[in-house]
């Protein structure tokens, strides 16, 4: 099923910075067959919903290995029966 996705991951913990932690998420998403657009708070993600979620639990697993030790993440979903949802038709 086809959905459009906005993440958010906040690293909690490690430092100030979280920039290296974020660069990691993105280029996780990266290796997904992803539509991806990165903005000021979040990630905006066009995929198989499968996928995205699979790619949420991959990147909590992969930060936590690399020594972040708290992860806050939230996901909005869009799927729908009409049409399959794009990010390019959220563009105004």
């Amino acid at each position: 099923m086809k959905a459009t996705a906005e993440l958010q991951v906040i690293p909690i913990g490690k430092s100030i910075s979280v920039r290296q932690e974020i660069a990691r998420v993105v280029e996780l998403l990266q290796a997904y067959d992803f539509i991806i657009e990165t903005h000021a708070s979040g990630t905006n993600i066009e995929g198989e919903l499968a996928d995205i979620l699979a790619a949420v639990a991959k990147i909590h697993e992969v930060l936590h290995k690399e020594g972040c030790v708290r992860l806050v993440s939230y996901l909005k979903v869009e799927t729908r029966t009409d049409k399959a949802p794009t990010l390019i038709g959220k563009r105004l």
